[in-house]
Order: C-alpha cells, then structure tokens, then sequence
C-alpha cells in the first residue's frame, strides 16, 4: 500500500483541502518586502525602541549594536532563503521545522508561532490607541479613550485583512513610504547641519569599539533584534508570490538590508544630534525616552515636520498591525489546512481568495483582549504594548533559531538540492547557536525586558512559550490518530519543484 508522501498526497480529504487556494501570483519582491518592512515600523522602532535601548543598553553604541544585529540575520536569512528555494508555503517557520525536524516540532512551532505572531499583533494595539489618542489630544484638542481608536483601528484592519492581499500592500506601501520619508528629513537636517543641536561637526565615535562595550551591550542587541522582528515573514507570503524561489529570497534580503542600514545611520545620527557624552544622562533625564526623536525634529527641522512625525507615528504603527494581522491569518489558514487547528480556518474567501476566516478570528481574538485590558483599567503602553510584543519578540526569536536547526537538518536530508556549504551547514549552524544564545539571554532578562524585574510575569509570560510548543506537540499526536495521512505530509512543500520525501507517517 502506498504511503502518502510530503509531496504526493493521495486521499479524496487533502485534495479538497487543497481545493482552498489563496490568491497567487499577486506578490512581487518590493511588495511582499512592504509587507515585512510595516510589520518592523521602522518609525516606531527609532522613536519608540531606539532611545530605550540607549538608555538600557550601551548608549552611543547603539548604532555599532544594529550593524552586528544586522549581520547576524543576513546570515540568518543565508540558510532562511536556500531552504526557500526548495520550499514553498505560506506555514512560513511551521513548515519549515515540520520538514526539517519532523511532525511533533513542527506542531510546537505552530502555535509558538500562533502565540508570537497574535501577541505581537495585540500588543500593538495599546500602542496604536495611545500614540493616536495623543495625537488628537495634542494636536486637536479631542480626547477620545485608547481602546475606542484601538476598535475603530481593528475595524479597519479587519476590512483590509478580509479582502484580497493586494489592498493591503497598497495601504503599507503608502504609510511606509511616508514613515520613512519623514524620518529622512530629519535625517538629513542633523547631516547638513552637524552635531550637538548644529553646532558641531559629525562624529564617528558610535562605531569605536569603546562605545560598543559602554554600558550593557546584551540589553542593547535583545532591543535591537527586536526592531527586526517582522522581516523573517517573507516565506508566509511564498504561495501568493511571484516566482517564490526568487522573489521570496529577494525580499528577505532587501527587508533586512533595508531596515539594517536605515537603522543603523539613523541612530547614528540620533547620537551625533545629542553628543555621545550627554546621550544617555539627557535620556535618563526625559520624562519618557521615547520622545527623543520627536525632541530632536524639534530642534532640527521644526514643529511643522515634529507633528506630521507624531502622526505618521501612529500610522506607522498602524501598518505594523495590518501586517502581523495579514501573517496570523495565513498562519491559521496554514495550520487549517493541515489539521492542526480547526478546519474551518483552512478556507480562503471565494472571491478575494483571502484567509477569511483566519481574519476573523485574529480580529475577535484581539477585541477581547483590548476589552480586558481597558476593562482592568491597565496601561494600554506599559502592560498591553509591552508585556506582549516582548512576549511575541522572544517567541519568534526561538523560531528562528529552531527554523536555523530545521533548515541544517533539511538539507543534511536533501544534499542533492544545494551542494554550497555556506548555504546549508555553516550559515545555519551560526544562526541557531547565535540566536539561540539571544533568546536564552532574552528570558532570563525578561523581567527587565517587560521593566517588572520582580513580577510573576517574569517568569510566567516566558513559560507560555513552553505551553504553546507542549500544546503543539499535543496537537500533532492528536493529528497523527485522527488523520494518518495529513500528519504524514505535515508541513509539505505547495510546488512541483522538489522529489518526493519517503517520510512516512511513522
């Protein structure tokens, strides 16, 4: 009898799993790089992350800290893309730990990824609410309530989610653009017009190896690697891509070359506008360290640029919404598809051919808890942002790493695919000890991370990662009794480009 493959399923039930199609061919390398460039707010990173890591980490070593995180994810990405060539689905780290590692960890990274991507989504809606909700106060004189602008922003998101995926890259591509231009502005005024308010020339100090090692620089890469977080969901948007095994690839890299180098300079010259022997008591002097890039437009280009950055601020944070919705949807599709969740959520909209359903329930789930936390009266930036977009930085920075492991282990499997070395041991082996020894570091910081040091939650949001990988295991062995034949092809490659697999269900 012949046993279902990866690649050759053969039973009436996958085939009208399979008859649910997103919509493909509607992704190019620039749109599908929107997708993940909004998903890492590049605006929210320099004005909300970058000032932060200063004051906590190494202070005018922080541009220095973004050039290493950068390099460590280009190699990352090195063994992230070759797997991509091979292997394409919108599982995105699920697929790729299922095939590499097989069945029970590829249901572990499922829901890690369902608890990652969701948090990370959810968080930001505290964020959004108050950055907006501020704006209107400051700039209009309105004073509407977060959580209302959270629901009317979730509305909004649920439409563009709902609908075909090309709305909403039409959306980022817009308020990425912006978010970037503005930023540039600034940018370029502290270039023109040199250091310490303008009255100095540039300095190069940030990149000496004394201001590297100045103050923590674990505390700074843990902050740094978390502006990135968002660039490693090209690989969800493969089915929907042109050509996924170049276009996917392609997208990774300028993501990361894109935010690395924007975040590098523009820290760099965040440092050059403060002078690096100020930077971090002038930090610790603000009453929120996050308004000190809005403080530098200020003295640099004026209150006109200073309020449309205040705006694109929360707009930017919007975009980064959108697109961690659009990620959780195609995760919940995947896993529905593949039994690992309701069936339910495997189907596509007949029309827009969009993960409908995924939608939906990302966007209930998210009303609850932005009711929950509004209803307890909670800090819609100290506990709703934080405490989960931290929760859902370290999740997704065990998924790289176990995605590293997965992708040596699949081409140890495969040799006959790729015979560089670089691509398939070294690259892969550097990114799970790296980013493994990250997000270990990461939880036993956590307490700070979250600025509770002291806090059950400390301890007790980490541990839902190990809920989540115990529940997905659970989920696979349950897959494996009920349907034998979709646990065997878990994770399985959506093109015609690689052999058939001889795993088996066993």
């Amino acid at each position: 009898m012949t046993t279902p493959s990866p690649d050759h399923p053969s039973s009436d039930h996958i085939e009208r799993r399979d008859a649910q199609q997103l919509r493909t061919g509607q992704l190019n390398t620039f749109a599908i790089a929107f997708l993940v460039v909004s998903a890492a707010a590049p605006l929210t990173a320099m004005a909300g992350g970058a000032p932060v890591a200063m004051l906590l980490g190494n202070g005018p070593g922080v541009p220095f800290a973004y050039v290493i995180v950068s390099a460590l994810l280009i190699i990352f990405a090195v063994g992230y893309t070759a797997m991509s060539r091979h292997h394409t689905s919108t599982g995105g780290f699920y697929a790729y730990v299922a095939r590499g590692l097989r069945q029970y960890a590829g249901g572990s990274a499922a829901w890690i990824a369902l608890l990652g991507y969701n948090a990370m989504q959810i968080g930001l809606y505290g964020l959004f609410g108050s950055a907006a909700a501020s704006f209107l106060s400051e700039n209009v004189g309105i004073d509407v309530p977060w959580w209302l602008i959270a629901l009317v922003g979730m509305a909004v998101i649920a439409v563009l989610g709902y609908r075909q995926v090309d709305l909403s890259v039409k959306v980022l591509s817009v308020l990425v653009a912006c978010e970037f231009l503005v930023v540039i502005i600034v940018d370029v005024a502290v270039g023109v017009q040199g250091g310490h308010g303008g009255s100095t020339g540039l300095s190069f100090d940030s990149f000496s190896w004394s201001s590297l090692t100045s103050g923590s620089l674990a505390i700074a890469l843990l902050f740094n690697s978390a502006s990135f977080i968002g660039f490693e969901a090209t690989t969800i948007y493969s089915e929907e891509a042109h050509d996924p095994k170049r276009t996917v690839p392609r997208a990774t890299y300028l993501a990361v070359l894109v935010i690395g180098v924007f975040y590098t300079v523009t820290t760099w010259l965040m440092v050059n506008a403060q002078g690096s022997d100020q930077l971090v008591k002038h930090l610790g002097g603000l009453a929120d360290p996050t308004g000190f890039l809005f403080e530098i437009s200020q003295t640099y280009v004026g209150s006109a640029v200073t309020r449309v950055m205040s705006l694109l601020f929360a707009t930017s944070v919007f975009a980064a919404l959108l697109a961690f919705h659009n990620a959780v949807a195609r995760y919940l599709y995947a896993l529905g598809r593949e039994g690992l969740v309701p069936e339910v959520m495997g189907r596509t909209h007949r029309v827009h051919l969009s993960p409908h359903i995924g939608s939906v329930s990302q966007t209930a789930l998210a009303v609850v808890v932005v009711i929950i936390f509004a209803a307890t009266k909670q800090d819609p930036v100290l506990a709703l942002f934080t405490w989960l977009t931290q929760l859902g930085t370290l999740a997704i920075l065990y998924l790289m790493a176990l995605a590293s492991l997965a992708v040596l282990v699949f081409f140890a499997r495969h040799p006959h695919l790729d015979a560089n070395p670089w691509r398939t041991k070294v690259a892969p082996v550097v990114g799970f000890l790296a980013l493994g020894a990250v997000a270990v570091y990461a939880t036993s910081q956590f307490g700070n991370l979250i600025s509770s040091p002291g806090s059950p939650l400390a301890w007790a949001l980490p541990a839902l990662i190990a809920v989540a990988a115990v529940l997905g295991a659970v989920s696979a062995a349950v897959l494996r009794r009920v349907s034998p034949d979709l646990f065997a092809i878990m994770g399985r490659h959506r093109g015609d480009d690689l052999e058939p697999s001889t795993t088996t269900a066993g």
